[in-house]
């Protein structure tokens, strides 16, 4: 896979010298057409071996282009708070809006690559994490990105030569550590590992360009003019539209049940009773949290369900039980402009909790498969594939050691219409109705097709649907309360 960057690569100072200024040029103005346009992002990694001028090349990309739409990213070692998050999140929190760049120097491929190289995790492990990047990056193309793949390789003998002369200069000695010459001592092992990755990851998409990194000024140009090429053809023949496709119908029994009708919503708690049940089951979960080995997870409630269905008040009596400063509560709207210009998911990325904490979610990713499915607000496309991206989500959430507990609430049609009545006469309830919840009520058969597909997808042994029964508001605070203690237990 390397053979044809180690040939020799080089050209003349003079050819560099009268080829740089047209390129740079020409990079910059596709730079400032992506600006204008604002119809995607670009998102660049530079990746390779040790001493391979990783950085350099980023440096010179943001010297011949305009460094203030170019947001440049360097990965060392995680964060205490990157830590304390799944894997990906560093990454997530970084990605480049629409009508710019983003160059990452270090990226999500660095970690599977070391670990496999120094032994830490075998082949499996490794295609695991690798098959998680591969539907990750998917995900970005799918969202519009431009993916663009550097690794910038390095002969056995050219990189001991390269390592060498840097350590030989004064001024350059501070760029190589016994971590470098460590490297150096298993070459053969990371080159194994790094074929392997490329292998797998390189798609039609999104391919891994391999630079003969011996030459800087062969190196520098040869990135330069393929960004501008990969670029240039994205702006100038736009994709075209993928092909429509069409979701298949909802698969209807042949009795008419689904799993919403076989919840029983008569279901109730005398006052009496729910009070003695709510000061139980509050008190527990206080002491949970105050568990010592707490500290370790996080927890993430996501709350949907029909319009009226109790969600605040049940979101109350959580928070009524634990230390304010540990929770964070996000109401989910229409997204602002700033996260329409990244992934769908990117506006929930960012506020997952730290360890210790809770993230309690009022409505959440899951509007790409109900309320932009039934309103049209995405293409059946957009929404289909929802279901394994927020999947892959939750399962990474999971695997940090996040504690994802999700709740659908559901009540009757006669119920949500005394509900919604006695919110529009009720002064300091009027906020809490709108227009658009009397429009939601006309499509109550296309939401409750779309909330069962939602289930029979999402719902996984990491993640499963709780349904609860909020006919009775008693009873379904109850019944939330006793899940999510339920959870935490089972996790510590």
């Amino acid at each position: 896979m390397f053979e044809s960057a180690e040939l020799g690569h080089s050209i003349e100072k003079s050819v560099f010298d009268q080829e740089v200024p047209a390129l740079r040029e020409a990079l910059l103005d596709a730079q400032y057409d992506l600006a204008t346009a604002r119809k995607f992002p670009v998102v660049i990694l530079i990746a390779g071996v040790d001493g391979a001028g990783k950085s350099a090349t980023v440096n010179t990309l943001n010297e011949w282009m305009d460094p203030r739409h170019i947001l440049t990213v360097g990965f060392s070692e995680p964060s205490d708070e990157e830590l304390e998050r799944p894997h990906m999140w560093r990454f997530w929190r970084q990605l480049p809006p629409k009508g710019k760049m983003g160059i990452f120097d270090g990226s999500w491929y660095t970690w599977p690559i070391l670990e496999r190289a120094h032994g830490r995790i075998k082949d499996a492990r490794l295609d695991q994490s690798l098959e998680q990047i591969r539907r990750f990056e998917q995900m970005l193309i799918d969202e519009g990105a431009l993916v663009i793949k550097f690794w910038m390789h390095l002969s056995k003998q050219s990189q001991k030569k390269r390592l060498k002369k840097l350590e030989g200069d004064p001024l350059t000695r501070w760029r190589v550590t016994d971590r470098d010459w460590k490297h150096f001592a298993m070459y053969d092992t990371f080159r194994e590992v790094a074929e392997r990755t490329l292998r797998s990851t390189s798609t039609a998409e999104a391919p891994w360009i391999v630079v003969e990194a011996a030459d800087p000024r062969y190196q520098k140009p040869t990135v330069g003019k393929i960004v501008l090429e990969r670029l240039r053809a994205r702006l100038d023949n736009p994709a075209p539209r993928p092909a429509v496709v069409h979701a298949p119908p909802p698969v209807s029994s042949i009795d008419g049940m689904n799993i919403l009708k076989t919840l029983d919503l008569s279901r109730k708690l005398e006052k009496v009773e729910y009070e003695q049940e709510l000061e139980k089951y509050q008190g527990r979960l206080n002491l949970l949290t105050r568990h010592k080995a707490f500290k370790d997870h996080n927890v993430v409630l996501v709350f949907e369900g029909a319009d009226a269905a109790g969600k605040g008040g049940s979101i109350r009596r959580i928070t009524q039980a634990i230390d304010a400063r540990l929770c964070n509560i996000t109401p989910i709207a229409a997204p602002t402009e700033e996260e329409r210009a990244q992934p769908y998911l990117w506006r929930f990325w960012r506020h997952l909790p730290r360890r210790g904490r809770f993230a309690i979610f009022d409505r959440s990713w899951y509007g790409r498969v109900l309320v932009e499915r039934v309103e049209g607000f995405c293409t059946e496309a957009d929404w289909m594939r929802a279901y394994g991206e927020i999947n892959d989500f939750e399962d990474q959430m999971a695997r940090s050691g996040t504690i994802v507990a999700k709740f659908w609430l559901t009540i009757s049609q006669e119920e949500q219409l005394r509900r919604f009545t006695e919110r529009q006469e009720s002064k300091f309830k009027r906020f809490k109705i709108t227009e658009e919840d009397w429009r939601n009520r006309e499509k109550w058969d296309a939401y409750e097709a779309a909330i069962c597909d939602m289930l029979d997808r999402t719902s996984t042994e990491i993640a499963p649907w709780t349904l609860v029964e909020s006919e009775d508001k008693y009873y379904g605070r109850i019944k939330i309360l006793k899940t999510l203690c339920a959870r935490i237990e089972e996790a510590l």
